[in-house]
C-alpha cells in the first residue's frame, strides 16, 4: 500500500505543474492520474464495478439529454478469445511481433463497446467514455479506448458474429470499445503542450 502511494504521489508531483492549480481536490487528482492502460492483471473486474462505471458514463452531458448511445459490457472472456483467434489468424505477423499478446483487446479481461447513431452522437459519446475512464480510475481500474479493434469488428466477415452479438440497436454502429481492467503497470505522464489553451481577456 505504501508503495502504490508514493507511485501515486510521485506521478501527481510530475503533473500537477501542467495544470497550473494552486489547490486540488479528488477530483482532479484523479483526472492528473489517469493513464491510457496497456498491461493487465488476469483478473475480471466485478459486476458490481462494471455497473457502477456504466452508470457514471450515462450520466455524462449530451445536447438536449437525447443520450445518443448504447452500451455492451463484455464479460465474456470466450467472446474475447474467440474474436482473438480471429484475429490472429488474419495477423499473424503482427501477433508475433508481441512477445506478451495475449488478446486483441490489450490483454484486457473486459471490454466496454460502446456505438451510437450513424454520423452523430459522437461528441456525446466521448463524453461518456471519458466519465467511464475517470469511473474507473477511481475504482482502482485501469482502461485504454481503443479504435483498431473496432476497424477489424466492421471490415473482417468472420468476426460479424461476435458484432451482432453486442447487440446495438438498428442504426447504431459501433464507435470505440474499452479496454478495461486491474492494471498491471503504472505509466509515467507524458507532457502536456500547454500553448494548446488560449484565453480571450
Amino acid at each position: 500500500m505504501k508503495t502504490r502511494f508514493f507511485i501515486l504521489a510521485t506521478l501527481l508531483a510530475f503533473t500537477m505543474p501542467m495544470c497550473a492549480q494552486t489547490e486540488t481536490n479528488e477530483v482532479i487528482d484523479n483526472m492528473m492520474a489517469r493513464r491510457s492502460i496497456r498491461k493487465y492483471l488476469d483478473k475480471p473486474v466485478e459486476h458490481a464495478k462494471l455497473e457502477q462505471i456504466a452508470i457514471c458514463g450515462i450520466n455524462a452531458p449530451s445536447g438536449s439529454n437525447r443520450q445518443p448511445w448504447e452500451i455492451c459490457i463484455v464479460e465474456d472472456y470466450a467472446f474475447i478469445q474467440g474474436l482473438t483467434d480471429i484475429y490472429k489468424k488474419a495477423n499473424p505477423e503482427q501477433v508475433k511481433r508481441d512477445p506478451n499478446f495475449k488478446n486483441m483487446f490489450r490483454n484486457a479481461p473486459n471490454l466496454i463497446c460502446v456505438a451510437t447513431p450513424k454520423d452523430r452522437g459522437q461528441l456525446d459519446a466521448g463524453m461518456l467514455g471519458e466519465n467511464m475512464m475517470l469511473a474507473a480510475q477511481s475504482l482502482g481500474l485501469g482502461t485504454c479506448c481503443l479504435g483498431g479493434p473496432v476497424r477489424f469488428l466492421k471490415a473482417n466477415e468472420e468476426a460479424k458474429p461476435y458484432l451482432d452479438r453486442l447487440g446495438f440497436s438498428e442504426g447504431y454502429e459501433l464507435l470505440y470499445i474499452l479496454a478495461i481492467g486491474y492494471p498491471d503497470e503504472q505509466p509515467a505522464a507524458k507532457p502536456r503542450d500547454l500553448n494548446k489553451i488560449k484565453y480571450v481577456k
